[in-house]
């Protein structure tokens, strides 16, 4: 039987609506796939596995995009659902069905396919062509016009062409910046040489110069924060009901007084306010909170959050860029935009000895009346090497960091990295892993094993999607414990479960839940401390345990902040969550209570760093949620995640590709390292030309010798540039941990 024949249609038993609506259920071996609500050009489905393994996430949607039937898809980890938007002019359904039922199976085939990513040229739109194709031809027609005795005239003439954008500097340096540059140093050198009929030294020079401009602006970040829009990441439609009847319009096209639905896995498009259903919000991207918050009738939701469990109406109160989420974005765009090319050291170290060099050139011209000698000394200028050289530096530092899981955005990234002494982190997803965890069982009353407990809530919160629930589903797993059977089973939506085990009522949930069913938890309140929260389980009315749940601390945070400490940083945490929360996090890493920020919103993150700024220190931000993009784009040098949401990733100057923390430091060290070779550079630049400069002003110095001097130490200041490539293995601070439960 084929997996297409395995695919069976059925009636969904849960809709509200009264008109009938189809889904699918396809079951291989071990895994279950259900379409949970369909409506045309658009199909949700549920797919439990997308949860715990991203490569079949990536290759399920990877396979989906190609079908030119697909116009968009969109996957939900923690609702453990996919969107698929299709053309319905275009396919059927049921030849959709099939399509997806292959993509299922071959997205299991374990085979790595290319991953999505942000459209960000590699070549930044530079036309090398256009930039080096002259200079380069200049060169090579300097060195056959000997041979084959071309006119010097031409030869002459393609170099001056050649040199043409470095007239421009030197022109506009003159306007604009009223001084004398490196750039018109350097064509003057260029321009003397080959009016003397030197005409190899000149081409190679001016090769040198432009391949060094070229390769800094390669250095340049492509990307412009200010063209992100918050209306992409929500999707382009939207449903509203209108005469009691759901119609799918476009996002932009819904106004305030409006009445939205959505359903679980979908982002809330609108801010608002709940006028029927109840839910299970995932708030952490905008707030910072690192567990779900149950939302019903009369509170508020925000655009950008994640509907998890349920089905809400909801009136519309602001939308597009007005929302909570908008305004961040909107702070985020006001923040200042920097040149992300790597700094120009050529003209930082070279025209300050620009008008002394011109000096001391026509000196000796007006002493010696030798055109040549004054021609070696002006020759002998201090940029080359360092155009050359610098940009190397940065680009195999890039390329490095790159080839180790880091992705650096531009030079500008590596300067502000190396001088960093203030990294602020958000806490939700950047130190800790962002997901519940189990952490520890404790019984409540005498003869129950934690084993036992694990056992009860797992089996009465199998199948839930509430990621709270998913923590002890997978807690169970790993400790190889068999599910029982639930006799009978319901689920109140934000609240708990209630199940029927072995004959015995079994109810698993919040603290509030067991107050509503008169379960008495006093004998828990010794158990509640730190940033551990709890799981209720009582059997017949009685609570015999509760499971401590947490949002885990990344195993390699701990080592990322030592070593920062290490090294003179400081660290500050910001978050969302409460104060209790944020001291017991920050108390486990060895962070001071004074560097410890709660309960802050995007604004008070911004506060953060501009304060810091302020001080004169340079800041790092790190951060992965809407509510963290504003204070990525106010600090020095953003770094976030690619698990990240859309707008933290595209604001970040640097991509954490592996969801490593140790990246970081990592990225750190490639930056000191690449700016200790730039003023290695100064130096194997600067010494050769300045003892060339004396034996010039002292003794007569060949036009070509000189140029061989200044063009033989920028190709050696360009070699050691390359050093950074050969960089070792980036060190890892992750570990691994196993909770252990005894019977």
């Amino acid at each position: 039987m084929t997996i297409a024949d395995r695919l069976t249609l059925v009636t969904s038993p849960n809709l509200e609506k009264q008109e009938s609506q189809e889904l699918f259920v396809y079951q291989p071996s071990e895994n279950n796939y259900r379409l949970i609500h369909q409506i045309e050009g658009r199909w949700r489905i549920k797919i439990e596995r997308i949860y715990d393994d991203p490569d079949y996430a990536n290759n399920l949607q990877y396979l989906l995009e190609s079908s030119k039937y697909v116009n968009k898809v969109l996957i939900n980890t923690a609702a453990k659902s996919l969107i698929i938007e299709y053309d319905p002019d275009q396919v059927s359904p049921q030849r959709l069905q099939n399509y997806i039922a292959v993509s299922l199976e071959e997205a299991d085939r374990g085979e790595s396919l290319p991953i999505k990513t942000s459209s960000e040229s590699s070549s930044h739109d530079i036309n090398y062509w256009e930039r080096l194709g002259i200079p380069i031809a200049s060169l090579v027609l300097a060195i056959i016009a000997l041979p084959l005795e071309l006119p010097p005239l031409l030869v002459g003439g393609l170099i001056m062409m050649a040199c043409l954008p470095a007239y421009g500097r030197a022109l506009e340096g003159i306007t604009e910046e009223k001084q004398l540059t490196v750039d018109f140093l350097d064509s003057l050198a260029i321009t003397l040489s080959a009016a003397q009929g030197h005409f190899i030294p000149p081409a190679f020079m001016i090769s040198l110069i432009e391949s060094g401009e070229v390769i800094r602006d390669v250095t340049a970040r492509s990307s412009e924060r200010q063209t992100l829009d918050l209306l992409d990441s929500l999707g382009q439609y939207a449903w509203i009901e209108q005469d009691g009847v759901e119609v799918q319009v476009p996002l932009k096209e819904v106004q305030e007084g409006n009445i939205v639905i959505v359903y679980p896995g979908d982002l809330i498009p609108v801010d608002g306010k709940i006028i029927r259903g109840q839910a299970l919000i995932d708030q952490c991207k905008l707030t910072g909170e690192s567990v779900p918050v149950h939302r019903t009738v009369d509170d508020e939701v925000f655009a950008s959050t994640l509907l998890v469990e349920g089905q809400l109406a909801i009136l519309v109160e602001r939308t597009g860029n007005n929302t909570r989420a908008g305004v961040v974005v909107e702070l985020m765009k006001a923040a200042p935009v920097h040149d992300t090319r790597i700094e120009n050291y050529a003209a930082k170290f070279a025209n300050i000895a620009v008008l002394p060099t011109l000096l001391i050139g026509a000196g000796v011209f007006a002493f010696t009346g030798d055109l040549a000698r004054a021609t070696a000394i002006i020759t002998l200028d201090f940029g080359t090497g360092i155009r050359v050289s610098v940009p190397t530096a940065v680009l195999a530092g890039l390329t490095y960091a790159a080839r180790t899981g880091v992705y650096i955005r531009s030079g500008r990234a590596i300067e502000m990295l190396a001088k960093v002494d203030s990294v602020v982190f958000d806490k939700t997803g950047t130190l800790t892993q962002g997901n519940a965890s189990v952490v520890d069982i404790q019984p409540t009353v005498e003869g129950v094993a934690p084993l036992e407990i694990l056992c009860l809530a797992a089996s009465a919160e199998q199948g839930l999607t509430h990621p709270v629930a998913h923590a002890i589903v997978q807690q169970a797993q790993q400790l190889n414990i068999d599910n029982k059977t639930c006799e009978e089973w319901n689920y109140c939506v934000g609240l708990g479960v209630v199940a029927k085990i072995d004959g015995r009522q079994i109810l698993v949930g919040s603290s509030r839940f067991m107050k509503n069913e008169n379960i008495d938890i006093t004998a828990s309140e010794q158990f509640k401390t730190g940033g551990v929260s709890l799981a209720y389980v009582a059997r017949d009315g009685i609570l015999i345990g509760v499971i401590m749940y947490a949002d885990p601390i990344r195993t390699e945070s701990p080592g990322v902040i030592t070593e920062l400490h290490r090294q003179g940083i400081s660290t500050h945490m910001l978050t969302g969550d409460v104060q209790r929360v944020a001291d017991a996090v920050a108390q486990e890493l060895g962070m001071h209570s004074n560097e410890v920020h709660a309960q802050a919103f995007p604004e008070r993150k911004v506060e953060v760093v501009q304060e810091l700024k302020s001080k004169g220190k340079t800041v790092a931000f790190i951060g992965d949620g809407i509510n963290d993009s504003a204070a990525l784009a106010y600090a020095d040098v953003s770094i976030s995640f690619a698990a990240g949401s859309d707008i933290a990733r595209e604001t970040a100057d640097v991509v954490l590709m592996d969801d490593d923390l140790s990246g970081l430091t990592h990225a750190i060290a490639i930056s000191k390292q690449v700016m200790d070779i730039v003023y290695q550079n100064a130096f194997i630049v600067g010494i050769p030309n300045f003892g060339a400069l004396v034996i010039g002003v002292l003794f007569a110095l060949d036009p070509i010798l000189a140029i061989v001097i200044n063009n033989g130490s920028a190709i050696l200041a360009g070699l050691n540039g390359l050093r950074p490539t050969l960089g070792a293995d980036k060190k890892t601070y992750r570990q691994e941990t196993v909770i252990g439960l005894t019977q």
